[in-house]
């Protein structure tokens, strides 16, 4: 039987292990989050998502394991986080590389090592050959390398983890053919087979595709704002159009993927990525734009106080607690850097307290506030726009209507 060692129990890593172990793969899943592993090991997830936790007890049932250490298996899957440095905008590989590292100490000869985690074009080849040729191990027969690069969004992930084609990038198609062997346990869609580099540049694409359409519909938004034109309005029209598909407008853009991955791209090719910089720039700057409509707001009807402002959610999208690079967290820096304190924020997915001025009852939160700032639009939102009808509400998701309601 396949053995195989899930390096890195986030987002990516948790759900592709126990979806492998719900399949028959004898799976070890490796954190080295202490605290993290033992609440796996007791039978507790570490976040939430729709359908998890049944697919966590099939897998449970399967006899997946939880470990602190490395384990020797046939194959690794790494799924480890790739920041950028904020300076230069490059990939820093420093995880993977450790990761990788760590899978050389206790593998045996023949092991493929699959790198999930999502990384620039070239990155294996500048990063990840040098560190195992320098450890004595041969690529291609001591040691197989492959990219596989993660397609899954929070809040769909199981689906998507079926349902979502695959990439998988080798040196060997001999190679890429066992590993395809084992993605296509779970997945019922195309395994795409293709070289390494191709693999790496294939997954930062689809994300820059995706981050600068919407930074078109973000900079529309601030064009008809100028003019006091309803963007939606000139976007639904427009769509009539059978070629033309324009996105909707929001807060900015959050997450692992869209808001890094074209990041790496502008850090290794400076000279040539022009409109994915300002794409970057544009997007990254909706958090600031939302922060001068809640003070035109405040301006109009003469509320001097910050703390009467609530931001409603946490999350970078709808109906996850996933936080990671979420705009409601870039505009509290940015309130932070001007000295504004006291806005009070809830999030009904968020449990755990992450933020100065978090609430965990809504009704608390509804109480302290005067202009209600709708960042996500969770369904309990939409469920519950009665409970704002007599606030001031800066709606930058467009999912609520009336004379007391602004937009972006």
């Amino acid at each position: 039987m396949t053995q195989v060692n899930v390096i890195g129990l986030g987002y990516i890593g948790l759900p592709t292990a126990l979806m492998l172990a719900k399949s028959g793969v004898s799976v070890i899943g490796t954190d080295l989050n202490e605290e993290l592993v033992k609440s796996l090991n007791d039978g507790k997830l570490t976040f939430q998502e729709e359908g998890l936790e049944e697919l966590f007890h099939d897998a449970l049932s399967n006899g997946i394991a939880f470990s602190n250490e490395y384990s020797m298996t046939d194959t690794y899957i790494l799924a480890v986080p790739t920041p950028y440095i904020e300076e230069t905008k490059k990939l820093d590989p420093i995880y993977v590389i450790s990761a990788v590292n760590k899978v050389l100490d206790v593998c045996k000869k023949g092991v493929s090592i699959i790198i999930e985690s999502t990384i620039s074009p070239g990155t294996i080849d500048k990063h990840i050959r040098p560190v195992i040729e320098n450890r004595g191990f041969e690529i291609g027969s001591d040691v197989h390398l492959l990219h596989a690069p993660e397609r899954i969004i929070p809040g769909n992930m199981i689906h998507e983890l079926e349902y979502n084609s695959r990439t998988i990038g080798a040196d060997d198609l001999g190679v890429a053919k066992k590993a395809k062997e084992i993605y296509a346990k779970f997945c019922k869609s195309e395994i795409v087979l293709t070289d390494i580099r191709s693999a790496e540049m294939s997954k930062v694409v689809e994300n820059t595709f995706r981050d600068i359409n919407i930074a078109f519909a973000n900079e529309l938004a601030k064009i008809c704002r100028t003019d006091d034109i309803d963007v939606y309005e000139i976007i639904r029209i427009a769509n009539k159009h059978p070629r033309v598909n324009i996105l909707q407008p929001g807060p900015g853009v959050g997450g692992h993927c869209i808001s890094v991955d074209p990041w790496f791209l502008v850090g290794d090719y400076p000279d040539l990525t022009n409109l994915i910089l300002t794409a970057r720039k544009t997007n990254d700057s909706m958090p600031s734009h939302v922060l001068s409509r809640i003070r035109d707001i405040m301006r109009e009807h003469n509320i001097t106080d910050i703390s009467k402002v609530g931001l409603y959610g946490l999350a970078y999208k709808e109906n996850v607690d996933d936080t990671r690079e979420s705009p409601t967290l870039q505009l509290l820096e940015r309130l932070d850097e001007h000295l504004a304190f006291g806005v009070k924020v809830y999030d009904p997915f968020v449990k755990e307290n992450i933020v100065e001025n978090q609430y965990q009852d809504f009704e608390e939160f509804l109480d302290e506030i005067e202009v209600a700032v709708v960042m996500v639009g969770h369904d309990h939102i939409k469920e519950n726009t009665v409970s704002l009808k007599d606030k001031l509400v800066l709606d930058a998701k467009n999912i609520i209507e009336g004379s007391y309601v602004y937009k972006l």
